[in-house]
């Protein structure tokens, strides 16, 4: 089976090869002279979808060179096996979590969406606003009406998970500008018949600092949350955890398609949320899983589960899994003007599994002192870093793909291991990721003692999400 999977190997890559000199040719234009730069630049992935571009509108080319592109692009993109996968404990949770919101003083019962809207602008410091089990549709922009305070929280929530619906038919459904909020428990649907009018499930900005978004499942939104600066007030110290964030189709949009929208704001935290499924369609078709960008510092992007694409992971498009830098933002969004410094700094992303995505599975754009430390990386490109400004330091990490430092960016690395995904777990693609060859343990990070599942990780621990 071994020797099998090395011809395969060996075929995909000739095909490759072969399909990128003839693309060389093409005209003798500029990309095609500049193509072997173009390979040592790009990833596999990347470098397909370059030349099924380059081969556009030339047909009789297209006849000959796009079966070899395909099968090696099926080669270097598995596609994901049929069905749903497994959660990993990731996302929403069917019970409360155990860690109840304190400072609680009173209880404000509701059961209309006019009640709703009522008790978000009148709660005080210390409500706890509960939606009674029930369907709750929206058209109009919900907004708060007081701040919360550390010691005296506000909250809106269901008692169990899975009893309360929202239904959004507007372009943010949540407006959250106050400080000291809690949202958990919730199942929200945007139900906008065009893309563009289903935005945000909640945009926290300007004064939300202390934002808690926990235990929600939240689908069919562009950027489902959005965190960034008002009035040059900025929503620091926020939470995102237990969360399942996906859509059911591709977004026919042509705005920025990313679940976890942060621009600005800092010491953000996003644990343990299940973050799927989020093509883009139109425009550029780029879109990214989780991104922290415009001069934020201080985000920690920890044990969570990002699947790209469950299925049909070679559709057009390119999706990203977890980036510190994104895209990039314009100037004129950036907290304190400082993007020319950094898109972000002193961020961490540690114990996190990304499966199946086309590009990149962690991704530093523009962003320095950052680590990636102990995550798995499943049928992705692999790890790059990009920009002269991109600093980052890649440690104990399990991946597939390659490392690429790119643009004059700096990347460290240390203690790495490539992932066999044909030998590594009883079934990589699966996500059944019970160790059937571990690979050698190394020295654990002092800072991080636990794993993806919160296990406590050994002083010599395996590299890559999983401890043990």
């Amino acid at each position: 089976m071994r020797s099998l999977t090395r011809w395969t190997a060996w075929l995909a890559l000739c095909a490759l090869l072969l399909t990128a000199a003839a693309a060389a040719l093409l005209a003798f234009t500029s990309p095609g002279q500049n193509l072997v730069a173009e390979a040592q630049s790009r990833s596999p992935q990347e470098l397909i979808r370059h030349l099924k571009r380059r081969l556009e509108g030339h047909n009789k080319l297209e006849a000959v060179l796009l079966p070899p592109l395909h099968a090696a692009q099926r080669h270097f993109e598995r596609e994901p096996p049929a069905g749903p996968l497994p959660t990993l404990g990731k996302g929403q949770q069917t019970t409360t979590l155990k860690e109840a919101t304190k400072g609680i003083t009173q209880e404000l019962r509701v059961d209309s969406p006019q009640a709703i809207r009522d008790a978000l602008l009148q709660a005080k410091p210390g409500t706890r606003i509960v939606v009674a089990p029930g369907l709750y549709p929206f058209s109009l922009k919900m907004r708060l009406g007081n701040d919360g305070r550390s010691d005296a929280p506000i909250v809106l929530s269901a008692e169990q998970p899975g009893t309360v619906w929202f239904q959004f038919g507007q372009v943010e459904g949540i407006l959250v500008d106050r400080p000291y909020w809690t949202f958990e428990n919730l199942d929200i649907r945007g139900v906008c018949e065009r893309h563009d009018d289903c935005e945000h499930a909640f945009h926290v900005v300007g004064r939300a600092a202390f934002t808690t978004i926990r235990n929600n499942r939240i689908t069919d939104f562009n950027a489902h949350i959005k965190v960034n600066g008002y009035n040059a007030d900025w929503p620091d110290h926020g939470l995102l955890a237990y969360n399942t964030l996906t859509n059911t189709t591709p977004r026919e949009t042509l705005k920025s398609v990313v679940p976890f929208d942060l621009v600005g704001a800092n010491h953000w935290r996003v644990q343990d949320n299940l973050v799927s499924n989020f093509a883009k369609r139109d425009g550029n078709m780029v879109s990214f899983g989780i991104f922290m960008k415009g001069a934020s510092e201080g985000g920690r992007i920890e044990r969570n589960l990002v699947i790209c694409s469950p299925n049909d992971i070679s559709r057009p498009g390119v999706r990203v899994g977890i980036s510190f830098g994104g895209g990039g933002t314009d100037p004129g969004l950036c907290r304190n003007k400082a993007c020319h410094l950094y898109e972000h700094r002193l961020g961490l992303a540690a114990n996190n599994i990304v499966a199946h995505c086309n590009d990149t599975g962690l991704d530093v754009n523009q962003s320095n002192q950052v680590l990636l430390a102990h995550n798995t990386l499943i049928n992705t490109s692999g790890f790059a870093t990009r920009g002269t400004l991109a600093q980052a330091i890649l440690y104990g990490n399990l991946y597939e793909g390659v490392a690429r430092a790119r643009n004059d960016s700096r990347m460290t690395a240390e203690f790495n291991e490539t992932l066999e995904h044909g030998s590594a777990f009883l079934n990589t693609d699966g996500l059944l990721l019970d160790w059937r060859k571990p690979p050698e343990r190394v020295p654990g990070f002092e800072s991080l003692r636990d794993d993806f599942h919160r296990q406590p990780r050994a002083p010599g621990s395996l590299p890559g999400a999983l401890s043990q």
